[in-house]
Formats: C-alpha cells, structure tokens, sequence
C-alpha cells in the first residue's frame, strides 16, 4: 500500500501530512481577535488530528493553496459558491471593468437589471426578483413575501433543512436524538441558543419524504401555514433527494390549501440545472431564494417568484431593503457567472466529472467492503458511511452515520491534495475550472484514501 507521502507526490500535489504550521500560528493569532478564531461557525473544523483549521491563501481554478504552500484540488468550492472555479478569468475582467466604473452608489444600476432579466429568462416560474447579500437574508424576503401576501404567520419546514442562520428559520436544522422528539411529531427546537422562543413557535416541523405523516400535519395546521419551505435536494444533510413523485405531490398540496410553497434554491440554484431545480424537476414553486452559484464567489443573493406576491415587495406593502442590494460590482460578478453558465456544455461537464467521482467512490468503497450511501448527482454529492450502506431517505437517517469514518477519510484525502467538506454530512461540489486531469488524480487520491481507512 502507498503511503500518504508517496501518494500525493505520484499525483503531482503536495502532501499535507505533517503538521501545518503556518495555519497552526494563524489559528493562534485568530483567536485573540476573532470570537473562536473564525467568522462562521461552520469554520469550526480541524485538520485530521490537529485542532485547528487550514487557512487558505491563494486559489486558481479548481486548485488552493495553504499558508503552509501545499496545494490543494478544491471540492469545497465556497459551499459551492466558486461554480466558475477561483479567480476564473472572464469573471474578473467583468469584475476590474465594473471597479473602473464604481463599487457602489446607493442608488439603482442597470447591471442590477440586467441580471435580473437574466435570472427570469434562466429559471422557470421567476417573474420577479429582489436582490440582497446572503442566503440567509435572501430567506428572511421571502418568508416575510409569503406571510404579507397571505395574512399567515406559521411555516413548515422539514427536519434537517437548512434555511441560514437567522432566527426566522434556525429551527430543527440537526436536532439530536433526545431533541427531536417523535417522528410523528417533531418538536421544533433552536439551533442555538439566542432565539425567542415565540419565533420556534411559529415554526412546524416535519420529516423529509414523508407523504403520510406530513399529510396528517397538514390536516391539523394547513390553515395556519403561510408557507412550506425545503431544500429540493438536502445539501448540507447528505444530499438527500426527493423520493419520486414527491415534489409534485407537495406542489399539489400547496396549490389545494393555499399555501405558499417556497423553493430554498441557494446551494441547487444554477447547478442543478441551468434554471435550478425548477427546471430539473420540471416543476415551479411560488417562490425561491438564490445564492451561492450566483455570485460566483461574490456576496449576492435573491428571491423571486410569482408576480401577484412579489408585487407586495414592489408596492412597498412587504419591506425589504438595504444598502448593499444589487450593488454593481457583485451583479457584474452575478451577470458574467450565469452567461458563462448557460455555455453549451458547461453544466454539462461539470455533472459529468461529478458523476466520475461518484463512481470512484463507490467502487473504491465497494472493493474494500465498507459500507456507504453516495449520494446526489453529479454537481453535488457527498459519500456517506451510513450501517448497511443504504441511500438516505430523512435526517433521521443521519443518526447512524459513522463520522470518525469520515473525518479519517477527509484527512487522508487532504495528505493526498484533495480538500472536501470537513462535515460528513454536507456536499463536495465541482466547478467549471476542474479537469480531467484533476478528476483522474482525484480518482487515485480517492482509491488511496479508502486503502487507508479500510
């Protein structure tokens, strides 16, 4: 079996398997003056056995690098953000002209314009859109849309669904065991401390691909319900998919009871299709919120739907603003991403590289007979050592996935040159910039992690 060392340096990539010094002293520094030394908390992570996490420097194309030089390919992406890959070259130009022109005005812009002509043509069912900074604000429009334009308060969620980090929707994101309550009734609970308990109570929650018990759900509280909101494919919960037919029931069930259903689009948004799950599953919500993709790595985000509610947000009767909505320089990066992304064949092959390290995976899991779900498609997908190496249906499910497996797959990736998702539940993605080549040596660095942990 090769070691990590000589595995890394016959894939041409430099090996992360002493201890990174230089992220190790940033680390030490950050934590004088950053709360926990990060500004996220999904930052919390550590580099295999060592208790802090890689700080990055530099990136290029599908490629990073740490303050300690190794090099890194990047599955990570941003969380997907970075669709084009780092630095790519035309989203720069696009981005140096429009600094040359002016980073802000307050006022209104035509690249905002632009873009938002854009994002209707690419994504069925969007007839208009409201621009903001982040997913999570992007969230806060539209359930504030939804319960103006129905006189409702309450809103559905399903469990294990992320919908960002703000209270509206903090709710149930990965409750524990003793949290969750029963299955046909979970209980919401708070992500975090710091949430009024009056914002949990407005909250309903239910379990994901769930035709019977959600319709109970609904039978008791459809009428209070301003909205139901998912993910259409869990990406931070194991890329768990919609079973067959579910979606469409659910759009039907909305459509019956009045209820407004929300697509949650900011991770599927352009990278599930070219108009984002609506179009991969030929389906339209009322609504959506987009971020991530869109910006290609720029602070942008949105929401937008059906033209009889989004018209609250234009008469001003539903408030939504800010300072830095539709700012120029992040939709010039927003423009250029999306005219980049509807190229014949670029989406294609990012699916297609995708799908090849799916295959890798699971063959490389099933020769060594361990047990794991891989799960997604090709943009998106995540390995997850689940008992019987079943696909996924709900959170539920997640109980039982072995995580030290996973982290001790993560860290020999890293000794290989490949960086993915330090969670064992959330997605590694491809971008526009990886290529063969770079699949090729992930296919090894793939094969020679699962030596290791096997």
């Amino acid at each position: 079996m090769k070691t990590m060392a000589a595995a890394a340096s016959s894939l041409g990539l430099a090996a992360c398997n002493a201890p990174a010094e230089e992220s190790q002293r940033w680390f030490a520094r950050a934590r004088k003056v950053l709360a926990g030394g990060i500004s996220s908390s999904a930052r919390a992570t550590v580099t295999g056995p060592w208790p802090y996490p890689l700080y990055m420097t530099r990136g290029q194309g599908s490629h990073i690098w740490d303050a300690d030089g190794h090099e890194f390919i990047d599955y990570l992406l941003s969380y997907g953000a970075a669709i084009l890959g780092h630095a790519h070259p035309e989203l720069l130009a696009a981005v140096n002209a429009q600094l040359q022109r002016g980073t802000m005005f307050g006022t209104c812009n035509t690249v905002e314009v632009e873009l938002a002509e854009q994002i209707c043509r690419m994504v069925p069912g969007v007839e208009l859109v409201r621009f903001a900074n982040s997913g999570s604000e992007a969230i806060c429009g539209a359930i504030r849309a939804a319960r103006g334009y129905t006189g409702k308060t309450r809103v559905l969620k399903f469990e294990g669904h992320y919908h960002g980090w703000v209270d509206a929707l903090a709710v149930s994101n990965r409750p524990t065991v003793a949290e969750a309550g029963p299955l046909d009734a979970p209980i919401s609970q708070p992500h975090s401390r710091g949430i009024p308990s009056g914002v949990i109570q407005d909250v309903l929650i239910a379990p994901f691909n769930d035709r019977p018990r959600l319709e109970r759900i609904l039978q008791r509280h459809g009428g209070e319900l301003a909205a139901i909101i998912l993910e259409p494919v869990v990406a931070n919960n194991a890329c768990l998919a919609p079973e067959a037919g579910y979606l469409a029931w659910l759009r039907d069930e909305c459509t019956r009871r009045g209820i407004i259903l929300i697509f949650d689009e900011i991770v599927t948004g352009f990278r599930l299709a070219r108009g984002g799950a609506a179009e991969a599953f030929g389906l339209i919500p009322d609504l959506a919120i987009f971020s991530k993709a869109l910006g290609g790595g720029f602070a942008i985000s949105a929401f937008g739907g059906k033209q009889a509610i989004m018209q609250l947000v234009a008469a001003n009767r539903v408030k939504h603003g800010g300072t830095y909505n539709g700012n120029p320089l992040c939709a010039a990066a927003a423009l250029c991403t999306l005219r980049q992304l509807e190229r014949p064949g670029v989406l294609e092959t990012i699916h297609q590289h995708g799908r090849t390290c799916m295959e890798a995976l699971r063959r490389a899991m099933h020769d060594r007979g361990i047990p794991c779900a891989v799960q997604g498609n090709g943009a998106m997908f995540q390995v997850v050592f689940s008992r019987d190496g079943r696909p996924l249906r709900h959170y539920r499910d997640l109980w039982d996935v072995d995580v030290k497996r996973y982290a001790a797959f993560r860290h020999a990736l890293l000794q290989t040159g490949v960086h993915v998702n330090a969670s064992p539940t959330a997605c590694w993605f491809i971008s526009a910039s990886h290529s063969s080549d770079d699949v090729a040596v992930t296919v090894e660095a793939i094969e020679s992690a699962t030596q290791a942990i096997g």
